[in-house]
């Protein structure tokens, strides 16, 4: 199981990716649309990844996204609640 540090680390990357492609998870929960097991899946998952590093920076040198980068490990579920 990941550090307590490790899982608020991805928590805030989760959060953020889905913040630069226009995604409000606390509103697609309370909507239907992913339901709080699945955004904490994306969370585990997102701990699996071994680009860390670049995702902090496409999300602090970039105000938009229009898709995940290709690496990322939550990029199905982001990419479903965009539409």
């Amino acid at each position: 199981m990941p550090s307590r540090e490790t899982l608020r680390l991805h928590a805030g990357l989760v959060d953020e990716m889905a913040k630069m492609l226009e995604v409000d998870l606390e509103e697609a929960a309370i909507g239907g649309s992913v339901s709080i097991d699945q955004i904490s899946d994306a969370v585990v998952r997102c701990t699996e990844c071994p680009n860390p590093a670049h995702c902090q920076s496409t999300i602090s040198d970039t105000a938009f996204l229009n898709h995940t980068p290709e690496y990322c490990r939550n990029r199905d579920l982001l990419h479903k609640l965009m539409s």
